[in-house]
Parts: structure tokens; C-alpha cells; sequence
């Protein structure tokens, strides 16, 4: 199995009052490929302490299952004798409770918009589709929460 290295960095800023819990929850995180992105806890879970801009860890892991679950589909959809032209997914998780007194994603609900080049597989066969890739997926394989895949709303719609 291979190893999948990230690097977290933060740093006191000079005017906070870390006992207080008064400190910028904004941090940096760097990929071995050379990404870094601007992380931080979610505005909603620390308020005025977060930075907005960051990713947050929670966005990380909707965006993790995701990510996951299209490279599956795109190899086993290949495999199956079907072209891709286009996949988009308006990924979304949900916060709850997962025991008494303890929060985390309670599912995560990937709603990929897929143009076919030639002919689309029918309904049971995309199902079938998404169920070979979400059981393959990586990250999927190693969440707790329920993930669920969704035909995405049609044009126009909420």
C-alpha cells in the first residue's frame, strides 16, 4: 500500500490569547506534488476565528468522497465500455449528531452530472455504475458516515 503525506502548518499570531480560545483557527496545508491550500475551521463551528477563505476540514472530506468517488466512476464507467465527456458533482455533507454529545458528517450526498459521449447507460445500469464505484472508492471505504449518490436536480431547479 502506498503512503499519502500532507503538512500542517500554524502559528500563534503576536495579539491573540490562545487560553481564551481567542486565535485565528487559519492555517496552511501543503501537498507532497507541491499544493498548498489555505485551511481553517469552519465559520459556523468557530465564528469570527475562522477565516472564510479557508477550506475547512469538513468541506475537505465532502470534497475527499467526491473526488474519490468520479475517479472510480470515470475507470469503471471506461471499463464498462462507456465515454465521459463531462462529470460535475454538487457534492454536499451534513453535520449532526453521531453520539451523545459528539458531532461529525452524518452523510454525504454526491449528485454527479454526467454528459455521455455516445450512447448513456439506462437507469439501472448507471445505478449499477455507481454502486460498483462508490464499494472501490478509497475514501468511502474509510468513513463512518453514510454516502449516498443522487441524480442531480434538472436545469432551473433549487
Amino acid at each position: 500500500m502506498a503512503d499519502h503525506d500532507a503538512f500542517v502548518s500554524w502559528t500563534l499570531a503576536a495579539d491573540a490569547d490562545f487560553p481564551k480560545g481567542r486565535y485565528s483557527r487559519a492555517h496552511r496545508i501543503a501537498f507532497d506534488g507541491g499544493a498548498e491550500i489555505l485551511a481553517s475551521a469552519a465559520p459556523s463551528v468557530v465564528g469570527r476565528w475562522a477565516d472564510p477563505a479557508g477550506i475547512d476540514p469538513e468541506e475537505m472530506l465532502v470534497a475527499a468522497l467526491s473526488s474519490c468517488h468520479m475517479l472510480t466512476f470515470l475507470d469503471v464507467a471506461r471499463r464498462a465500455g462507456f465515454v465521459i465527456d463531462r462529470y460535475v458533482d454538487a457534492a454536499r455533507g451534513r453535520m449532526g449528531e453521531v453520539a451523545p454529545g459528539r458531532k461529525g458528517l452524518v452523510e454525504v450526498v454526491l449528485r454527479p452530472d454526467i454528459a455521455w459521449v455516445g450512447a448513456a447507460p439506462d437507469d439501472d445500469a448507471l445505478e449499477a455504475l455507481h454502486e460498483a464505484s462508490h464499494a472501490a472508492c478509497f475514501i468511502a471505504n474509510s468513513v463512518r458516515c453514510q454516502v449516498r449518490v443522487e441524480a442531480p436536480s434538472p436545469p432551473g431547479a433549487p
